[in-house]
């Protein structure tokens, strides 16, 4: 009767151990899904980023262009308010 005991209990570790084995066989393909997806999903924001980089220096470019056109324009404001002094006196 030991033998069959003995068996029976190996029989039960091999069945745990089988699944077990399962489980994260489960757990692996599951965490290599979400690998995947993470790392789709970081390429797709990576893309993002560059196009908001893209559209920040050119946000960048425009205003700098306005704060020169601003300048100008106060400028020859300046030069017209001079200009009209100038005739008064």
């Amino acid at each position: 009767m030991m033998g069959l005991e003995n068996f029976s209990h190996l029989e039960d570790k091999i069945r745990r151990t089988a699944e077990l084995c399962q489980a994260l066989r489960e757990e692996k393909e599951s965490l290599e899904r979400e690998l995947d997806e993470t790392r789709r999903e970081i390429a797709v924001l990576r893309e993002e980023n560059i196009d908001l980089e893209k559209q920040a220096q050119r946000l960048l470019k425009e205003r700098e262009s306005m704060q020169l056109k601003v300048e100008a324009m106060l400028d020859a404001i300046a030069m017209l308010e001079m200009e009209a002094e100038s005739v008064k006196k």
